[in-house]
């Protein structure tokens, strides 16, 4: 898989795992007993399932907190 994201894979709606925003998805890597024996495992980004305005409209999507954070996402506001 290409390291870098296509505009598809961006604004998916329906994949897990990956920020709608950045495209940020898992990375893999491997955890080290103390006898530094590897076995495989991922580190998943951390993604918050929050209401943000796309095209005008209010719609739920994973968005990484580093997108959140600097503001990338317009979030939706209830108006309750």
């Amino acid at each position: 898989m290409p390291h870098h994201t296509s505009h598809y894979l961006r604004y998916s709606v329906d994949m897990a795992k990956v920020c709608s925003s950045c495209g940020k998805g898992p990375s893999f890597g491997n955890n080290r007993s103390h006898s530094m024996r590897a076995t495989s495992r991922r580190f998943d980004p951390n993604l918050q399932k929050v209401r943000i305005i796309v095209g005008g409209t209010p719609t739920r999507a994973y968005v990484c907190t580093r997108c959140l954070k600097a503001g990338k996402v317009q979030k939706a506001v209830s108006g309750a």
